[in-house]
């Protein structure tokens, strides 16, 4: 009897064990998924008028081509984006130097897209996915644009290519698989 509660507690105790090193791993992994939703920096905290936090300088700055790198634009205008201002997105994102970047391409296709100009944004995502056909980000929004155009069989495909190409795991996969079950995404 002794022995059987004591092996009951072990598989009790090496399930928890279990469970939390799971859900450790899962926490990980979605720490590091790049398909989610920026943090607010100083850039849409601090800054009005399109400005960009500029971290050398502790200050809000006009951004230029001079100033930022692509990777600095990139996450600036990403977080306009997610913060609903489309033309500051727009702005910075024109100061990339390389254009044909997917990761430029896909926020130039969401700004427009949530802007309104959802051909545009379309064309957008099509050449980040010339580009870089496993960006499942790109994938998502347009699956997400699909859904807004009413074209269900369309964003299923796009879901479908997101979880073929190693995504089922990211925000991106999980925010298309919302939008198809009708609830309001990014």
């Amino acid at each position: 009897m002794h022995l059987a509660s004591f092996s009951l507690r072990g598989l009790a105790l090496a399930g928890s064990l279990a469970v939390a090193v799971s859900s450790a791993a899962f926490a990980i992994g979605d720490e590091s998924d790049e398909t989610k939703p920026p943090p607010k920096t100083e850039t849409t905290t601090k800054c009005t008028d399109g400005k960009v936090w500029d971290t050398k300088r502790k200050e809000c700055v006009v951004a230029k081509k001079s100033s930022f790198n692509d990777d600095d634009l990139y996450k600036a205008a990403r977080e306009f984006a997610y913060a609903g201002q489309y033309d500051n997105a727009l702005t910075v994102l024109q100061l990339a130097k390389n254009q044909n970047d997917p990761r430029i391409l896909n926020y130039l296709g969401y700004a427009n897209r949530k802007a309104g100009r959802m051909e545009l944004g379309m064309s957008y995502y099509r050449k980040a996915l010339q580009a870089d056909e496993n960006y499942v980000l790109a994938r998502s929004y347009m699956g997400q644009a699909l859904v807004e155009q009413g074209d269900v069989q369309g964003a299923r495909v796009q879901l479908v290519e997101i979880r073929d190409r190693g995504g089922e795991q990211t925000w991106a996969y999980r925010s298309l698989l919302q939008a198809l079950n009708g609830y309001r995404t990014y």
